[in-house]
């Protein structure tokens, strides 16, 4: 039952990645060095990210937790954990996922922000 309600989620993300892509969004990646989570989700996500319908919708952008946000982006708070995700349209930020929950949960999550910045 899972399976079959990811699947629907999946091809209702393809359907609407190109307009979510044309509506500005990114995903924001908030990391730091020695982030044993961060290195997980590079390893178990970050190859197969870009090729996903949600990598479509929301290019990531890689951000230090330390550094200044680059010119633009506007969060609602300082992210405090590594990683945050955090999904942005045109630079202002929509939703965030703190801390990695592994991959099981990463796509559902990620997926259903998406959907909601569709709305």
């Amino acid at each position: 039952m899972l399976r079959a309600a990811l699947v629907a989620l999946a091809l209702l993300l393809a359907w609407a990645a190109p307009m979510a892509q044309a509506q500005g969004l990114q995903l924001a990646m908030v990391e730091q060095p020695g982030c044993i989570y961060c290195a997980r989700w590079h390893a178990e996500v970050g190859p197969e990210y870009p090729l996903t319908a949600e990598g479509i919708a929301a290019p990531l952008l890689q951000l230090q937790l330390r550094e200044p946000l680059p010119d633009g982006v506007t969060l609602r708070a300082p992210p405090v954990f590594t990683p945050t995700f955090i999904l942005l349209r045109d630079g202002t930020e929509l939703s965030r996922i703190e801390g990695y929950p592994g991959e099981d949960f990463f796509w559902p999550l990620l997926a259903q922000m998406i959907a909601a910045a569709g709305n």
